[in-house]
């Protein structure tokens, strides 16, 4: 699992050194679009990220607010090509990013404001990898009606790793092969389907693509599904 230590020691990329030397973003890429999205920022007020997968989990960045939210206009699709972490070159998974329309139930952290710089910089390296993501600003609620601006992780259609077609009886039979050194890429969909459980949450679309995967395993396994 990503820490805190393996992204501030650069440790973390020894876990993507399958990938295409020209895949892996340079720290001056990261940090000019943490700069571009910062400079997007409606206002100075707190910095909320809103958390809709791993960060769920295991945020590694530090917060001091954890929030049930909702995020407006994008819907859960793992729409992204993986090949490190929980997939390979030779037997590729599926990466969780958000597509346009809908909505999405996750979590909203608040960054710590006074260390705002390192947190920020700790995310960017985390998400920012391949520059598969595209960071937006966009409108989130809190469970209390509290609107807010939140950083959101977006697919980013221009990029190479993305894929256009996640429905869930598609990529479940390349997800349930799929692995790597962060562990395999159905592991992670079971992981997300109970961190949502545990907020009390629940994604249509995340409950179709555990049943296809279980059902899936369960025939790799030659067992009655």
């Amino acid at each position: 699992m990503l820490n805190r230590n393996a992204i501030s020691s650069g440790a973390y990329l020894e876990s993507f050194e399958s990938l295409p030397k020209d895949m892996l973003w340079t720290q001056a890429q990261i940090d000019a679009s943490l700069a571009h999205t910062m400079q997007q920022r409606p206002d100075n007020g707190e910095v909320w990220v809103f958390a809709y997968g791993s960060l769920m989990w295991n945020p590694i960045s530090d917060f001091d607010s954890r929030r049930i939210a909702t995020l407006h206009g994008w819907h859960r699709s793992f729409c992204i090509r993986m090949i490190a972490g929980r997939g390979t070159p030779q037997q590729p998974g599926r990466m969780l990013s958000l597509e346009q329309g809908g909505c999405t139930q996750g979590v909203a952290l608040r960054l710590c404001g006074e260390t705002l710089e390192e947190e920020l910089r700790i995310l960017w390296i985390r998400e920012m990898v391949t520059g598969a993501y595209r960071p937006t600003w966009a409108p989130v609620t809190l469970e209390d009606g509290t609107e807010l601006s939140a950083i959101a992780f977006v697919a980013d259609h221009g990029n190479p790793q993305y894929e256009g077609d996640a429905r869930a009886p598609l990529i479940a039979p390349l997800m349930a092969v799929a692995s790597g050194l962060f562990g395999t890429n159905a592991e992670y969909v079971f992981k997300l389907q109970r961190a949502l459980a545990d907020c009390g949450l629940k994604d249509a679309y995340i409950d179709e693509l555990v049943a296809e995967l279980t059902a899936e395993l369960a025939r790799i396994a030659g067992q009655p599904a």
